[in-house]
């Protein structure tokens, strides 16, 4: 486990890194506000084609050998994106790292693989901690190495080299967690039951839960890309007090994930845990609609994203108890699909909403959303209770 979160985190800083130049990068070879934003919906689009693909293929062949092809891809796409010259270059490098990404959803299956049902939100909060830290240290890093003249050239080559280390670490430390009569047993299974994606849904029950990850999704990414325009607009924030904030609340989300959802999700139950955590966000997101000042704009900011943070953790684990083994690296890698949806649908909602009707409006729309996620996960809480039991346990 601690090899797989330092992994994951070497990955993730280098993905991190690339997040403030596209921004400054793009312009350079031309291109308009809205190229920016194409450029960061592409890879997110890409990512949500590809990643049920990549689950499949974990649960066929083994969760290291996926791992250590989307590092190698991500590691030649920081390359090649070093290089371009033209925008559609961008574009067409960023969509080859979209494909590439399928990292979170098969190291969540990892998790799955290494963990009972009850240690299950810990582990989940793990990698959750590694994405935090990696997005706090990466665009930091990548700030100071694209410097005042906003070079992108030693940023990708630095995003490369820290994926190719770890893809390094994961060759040669760390261990495959899925054995082979698993992969036996899960490739007997696929040829007996081909299933599609709206099948597989169907045979779990899971439609419903996987779309909660488009709603999740959708409001964090608006809250996260709202907030510099939001803070520069009331209190007249440049980018340093926007870095200062964003990296403080990584810190705390990262903290929080790796140390108290393990032990917080056992004392309340995953479900109850769940809803204080939908609760927060509801909150947050209504403060924030109507905040004005600095003390109350940071606080319902950091609200909102620890309750998102208390979130996803423990829908992952949810999900792997409601999904067969044999499926589990598929349906892991769908819900990543379907927030990185949320991640293309989320600010482009909220871009029009502040467009037409102003900060107040997108605000009250991502606690709308967050108030249908909350009514979905009381419906689960009166069906099973507290917590989900594993549906491989109970077999």
């Amino acid at each position: 486990m601690t090899l797989l979160f330092f992994t994951v985190l070497i990955d993730l800083i280098g993905f991190g890194i690339i997040i403030p130049i596209l921004p400054f990068m793009a312009p350079q070879l031309g291109a308009s506000y809205t190229d920016v934003f194409m450029i960061t919906a592409i890879y997110s689009l890409c990512t949500a084609v590809i990643n049920p693909f990549w689950g499949k293929m974990s649960d066929r062949f083994g969760r290291k050998p996926v791992l250590l092809v989307c590092l190698g891809g991500a590691c030649v796409s920081y390359l090649m994106l070093a290089f371009c010259t033209t925008l559609i270059a961008v574009y067409l490098v960023r969509a080859f790292a979209g494909l590439m990404a399928g990292n979170f959803g098969v190291a969540s299956a990892m998790v799955a693989d290494m963990t009972d049902a009850e240690n299950r939100a810990k582990g989940m909060g793990m990698i959750g901690a590694a994405f935090g830290l990696g997005m706090t240290i990466g665009p930091g890093l990548g700030g100071v190495l694209s410097g005042v003249e906003a070079n992108f050239v030693i940023p990708s080559f630095v995003a490369a080299g820290l994926s190719f280390v770890a893809m390094l670490c994961g060759m040669f430390f760390l261990k495959e967690s899925l054995d082979v009569e698993s992969r036996a047993e899960n490739a007997r299974h696929s040829k007996a039951n081909p299933l599609s994606i709206l099948g597989m849904l169907r045979q779990t029950g899971n439609m419903l839960l996987v779309l909660q990850y488009l709603l999740l999704n959708s409001c964090v990414s608006l809250m996260t890309v709202m907030f510099p325009i939001w803070t520069g607009a009331l209190l007249g924030w440049t980018p340093v007090e926007v870095g200062y904030t964003l990296v403080v609340q990584g810190f705390i989300m990262a903290l929080m994930q790796g140390t108290l959802i393990g032990p917080l999700s056992k004392f309340f139950g995953e479900l109850r845990f769940l809803l204080m955590g939908i609760g927060l966000l509801v909150v947050g997101t209504l403060l924030a609609s109507q905040a004005m000042t600095v003390s109350t704009i940071v606080i319902s900011f950091f609200v909102s994203l620890t309750g998102a943070t208390f979130c996803t953790p423990v829908m992952n684990s949810i999900t792997t108890k409601r999904t067969p083994p044999q499926l589990r690296g598929r349906m892991l890698g769908l819900t990543s699909s379907m927030g990185a949806m949320g991640r293309v649908v989320g600010p482009a909602v909220g871009a029009l909403m502040m467009k037409f009707s102003g900060f107040e409006a997108a605000w009250l729309f991502a606690a709308t959303v967050a108030v249908l996620y909350g009514a979905w996960a009381f419906s689960q809480l009166r069906r099973y209770g507290i917590n989900v039991k594993d549906i491989a346990e109970q077999t």
